[in-house]
């Protein structure tokens, strides 16, 4: 459970922050930095669902699992493997929230025509801040990546294949949003040469 009573603690004025196990790191060292890209694109998500239209209901629905999904990971993220016995579960991504993601993507996707060309970010101002959180969930997959080769065992892969599968699911519904794909607005490529 979590309980917040007192927002500031004074502890992180010295450049660091605490992760789960207590311990303290840099506020730029390169796991904070994967976390708090995650809680980035968490926000840029919660944006786009503010652009949402009210017969989107559905697809702002599934943005909220993602929502929680990425504090799951954000918790996994701070708190890693240290190999050391625990008094509780520490909080892990598992396969079962990647295969509910692909199964939106996949319901989403239903709605589409195949694309004949790269999308230009943009349209709506949904699908423009859906393609905002896409590329922002892209930066924290790099990162975990790079968490993980620094790290071995740092970041479960179930967590590395849900942030792959997010920038998917946020680029898919970006089109979904253009008037299921009709509004998108297509790459040229050579166009102003």
């Amino acid at each position: 459970m979590v309980v917040l009573n007192k927002i500031y603690t004074k502890t992180g004025d010295d450049g660091t922050t605490a992760l789960g196990s207590g311990e303290r790191r840099s506020k730029h060292d390169l796991r904070i930095e994967a976390y708090g890209t995650v809680d980035e694109a968490n926000a840029a998500i919660g944006v786009a669902r503010t652009e949402l239209a009210a017969d989107e209901a559905g697809l702002s629905a599934m943005l909220e699992h993602v929502q929680n999904d990425l504090f799951d990971l954000g918790a996994e993220l701070a708190t890693p493997d240290d190999g050391k016995p625990k008094d509780y579960e520490p909080l892990r991504v598992v396969s079962a929230q990647v295969e509910r993601l692909e199964r939106d993507i996949d319901q989403l996707n239903a709605a589409l025509q195949p694309l004949r060309s790269f999308v230009l970010p943009g349209g709506s101002r949904a699908a423009a801040a859906l393609h905002l959180a896409r590329t922002i969930t892209r930066r924290a997959e790099r990162l975990m990546v790079a968490l993980a080769e620094r790290e071995p065992g740092g970041v479960g892969n179930p967590a590395l294949v849900y942030m792959n599968r997010l920038s998917d699911f946020l680029f898919v519904a970006s089109r979904w949003v253009n008037a299921r794909g009709e509004g998108d607005v297509l790459w040229v490529p050579g166009k102003n040469r």
